[in-house]
C-alpha cells in the first residue's frame, strides 16, 4: 500500500458506519428514547463490556462482553414478559454511546477503539436489529414461541457472525492488502472459539430478559467475563511461548555467529511474505518460528561462518547447518514442523515446502542488503531474481518485492 490516502474500501466501510450512526442518533434526537431503563441497563453493559476490552490482545474480538450485550439489545422483543417497542435506531444509538463512553479511559491512554472497531459494531449491530427489531415489531415473529425463538435468535446471530467475519476481512484485506480469501479463512476459523461464546452470550441474554426482565443480564455476564479471563491467560501462555523462542533465537547473537537483529529481521519480514502468499494464521507461526530459529545450527559449527552469512556457503555446507538446527530445534519441544522448515531450508527449492522456500529468499535477501554494496536492497533484491532458476521460488521472490515495494512493514534495527 502506497502513500497516506486509505483505500477505497476503507473508506467506504467508515463511511457507511457513519451514516447508519448518524441516521440513527438524528431519529433518537427526534424522537426520544423507548423504554429508558432497559435501554440505560443494556447501555451499562456495553460501557463495562468496553471498559474490560482485552486492549492489544490481538485476538478477534477485544470486547466480548459489549458484543454479546450489544447483540443481546438487538434481539431484544420483551422485558419480563412485557413487549419492548424500540426499533433499530435506538439500537444502534444506545450501542453507539455506550461504546464511547466505555472506551474513554482507552481514548486516554490512546489505546483505542479504533474507527475500524466502532464500524464494525455500528454495521453488524445495525444489520441484526434491521432483521428483527422490524419484523417483530410488526409482528412478523409473534407465532415463533418456545423453541423456535430460540433457534430464531441464533440464526440471526450466526448470519450476523458470518457478516462481522466479512467485514473484518475486508477492513485487514484494505488496510494491508494481504490476499483476502486467506485473511477470510483465518477469521471464519476464529468464529469457533470467543465468537462461539459471544453468540451463545447474546442469544441467553435476550431470552433470559424476555423471562425475567433485567435481573439476567449480571447474572449471564459472568460466564463471558470468565471466558475472556481464560482467553486472556491462555494468550499470555502463548506470548511467553513465543518470548522464549526468540531468547533462544538470540543465542546466535550473543556467541558472536550472527548479526544482532538478523533473527527478528528475518522472521518479520517472512511473516509478511507469508501473509501476501495467502498462508492462514497458524501456517504464519510455524513460519515465524522456523524463521527465528533458522541459523541455530550455526552454534554447533567449530568454526563460525563469517558474519553468520550462510547463502554464499556451499550448499552441501548450507545443508549440514540446517540439519544440525533442526536436530537442535527438536531438543527444544517446540512444534516438530518448525523443525522440519529449519531442516529443509536448504534443499532445492522445488522438494521444500513453502515456508522453506520463504525462509531461504528472505535469509538471503536480508545478507545481501545488509552488506550495503552498491544498489544496496535493489541489487539484494535483483540478485535473487537471477537465481531464481535454481536458488530461490520465482514466486516468493516476486512476493517478497510487493512487500518491500508497499513501504509497510518496519523491520527491527540491526544492533
Amino acid at each position: 500500500m502506497t502513500g497516506t490516502r486509505p483505500p477505497v474500501l476503507l473508506w467506504l466501510i467508515h463511511a457507511s458506519g457513519a451514516l447508519v450512526a448518524g441516521s440513527c442518533l438524528l431519529v433518537i434526537v427526534r424522537n426520544g428514547l423507548e423504554e429508558r431503563p432497559v435501554a440505560l441497563a443494556f447501555g451499562v453493559l456495553v460501557a463495562v463490556g468496553e471498559l474490560t476490552r482485552w486492549t492489544g490482545a490481538g485476538v478477534r474480538e477485544a470486547a466480548p462482553l459489549a458484543a454479546a450485550g450489544a447483540l443481546s439489545y438487538a434481539l431484544l422483543g420483551a422485558d419480563a414478559g412485557r413487549p419492548t417497542h424500540h426499533g433499530v435506531a435506538q439500537v444502534v444509538a444506545v450501542v453507539l454511546a455506550a461504546s464511547l463512553v466505555g472506551s474513554l479511559p482507552h481514548i486516554a491512554r490512546g489505546q483505542g477503539p479504533t474507527a475500524d472497531h466502532l464500524a464494525r459494531r455500528v454495521l453488524t449491530v445495525g444489520f441484526v436489529a434491521l432483521c428483527f427489531q422490524h419484523p417483530y415489531n410488526r409482528g412478523t415473529f409473534d407465532d415463533w414461541g418456545g423453541p423456535g425463538h430460540a433457534l430464531l435468535l441464533l440464526a440471526l446471530l450466526s448470519l450476523t457472525a458470518l457478516c462481522d467475519a466479512v467485514l473484518a476481512a475486508a477492513l485487514a484485506h484494505a488496510r494491508t492488502r494481504w490476499p483476502f480469501g486467506p485473511v477470510l479463512r483465518d477469521e471464519l476459523r476464529a468464529l469457533p472459539g470467543i465468537g462461539s461464546a459471544v453468540i451463545a452470550t447474546g442469544a441467553v441474554m435476550a431470552l433470559a430478559v424476555a423471562v425475567v426482565g433485567l435481573w439476567a443480564l449480571p447474572v449471564f455476564s459472568v460466564p463471558l467475563l470468565l471466558t475472556q479471563l481464560s482467553y486472556r491467560r491462555y494468550a499470555a501462555v502463548r506470548a511467553t511461548y513465543r518470548q522464549t523462542i526468540a531468547s533462544l533465537a538470540r543465542a546466535t547473537e550473543v556467541a558472536g555467529c550472527t548479526p544482532a537483529g538478523h533473527a527478528r529481521r528475518v522472521a518479520a519480514l517472512s511473516r509478511a511474505v507469508g501473509r501476501d502468499l495467502g498462508l492462514s494464521g497458524a501456517e504464519l507461526t510455524v513460519l515465524e518460528y522456523a524463521a527465528l530459529m533458522h541459523d541455530i545450527g550455526q552454534l554447533s559449527l567449530v568454526d563460525p561462518v563469517p558474519a553468520g552469512a550462510t547463502a554464499g556457503l556451499p550448499l552441501e555446507e548450507q545443508r549440514r547447518i540446517a540439519l544440525l538446527g533442526g536436530a537442535v530445534v527438536r531438543q527444544t519441544g517446540v512444534d516438530p514442523r518448525v523443525a522440519a522448515v529449519v531442516e529443509r531450508q536448504a534443499d532445492p527449492y522445488r522438494e521444500q515446502p513453502l515456508a522453506a522456500r520463504i525462509v531461504r529468499a528472505v535469509n538471503a535477501y536480508e545478507e545481501k542488503a545488509r552488506d550495503g554494496g552498491p544498489g544496496g536492497p535493489l541489487t539484494a533484491l535483483e540478485e535473487l531474481r537471477l537465481a531464481t532458476a535454481g536458488d530461490y521460488a520465482p514466486e516468493v521472490v516476486e512476493s517478497l518485492a510487493r512487500v518491500l515495494s508497499r513501504g509497510r512493514l518496519t523491520l527491527p534495527a540491526a544492533g
